[in-house]
């Protein structure tokens, strides 16, 4: 498996896995939006032959007062590579790169509380807040 930063290249594969995933689902601009204004914070997993198995599409809040913080917007990992930690690699990538690049002093995201597994896995990581 190989974590590596978002290409536009990417950005279809990426939209493609979101489909196959999640049943929250982007339009194609909102893909380029992230990718386009900040570069440095989606990640994807590759397996052995390139193909984009999970990804992390993150950005800045811009509209907020608070200290600068970071939104992880979407993730998703592809049935068939699921419990290897290529989530959590994901999540660590971009929120260290949040923090390198931005400044950041805390990520945010949003989880459905029927995603028992989303839960498990951020419930290590962040603070609920209702």
């Amino acid at each position: 498996m190989n974590i590596r930063c978002a290409t536009p290249n990417d950005l279809m594969n990426m939209q493609h896995c979101n489909l196959l995933c999640l049943p929250e689902n982007y339009q194609m601009k909102y893909y380029f939006y992230h990718g386009l204004s900040w570069p440095q914070l989606s990640y994807v997993a590759e397996d052995e032959k390139g193909k984009i198995v999970g990804y992390v599409l993150a950005k800045m809040e811009e509209d907020s007062d608070d200290d600068p913080h970071g939104h992880i917007t979407s993730l998703a990992v592809k049935r068939s590579h699921r419990r290897l930690g290529l989530a959590q690699k994901l999540m660590d990538q971009s929120s260290r790169a949040m923090v390198e690049c931005f400044n950041a002093k805390y990520v945010s995201l949003h989880v459905r509380k029927s995603n028992r597994a989303a839960l498990h896995l951020y419930n290590k990581y962040f603070e609920i807040s209702n």
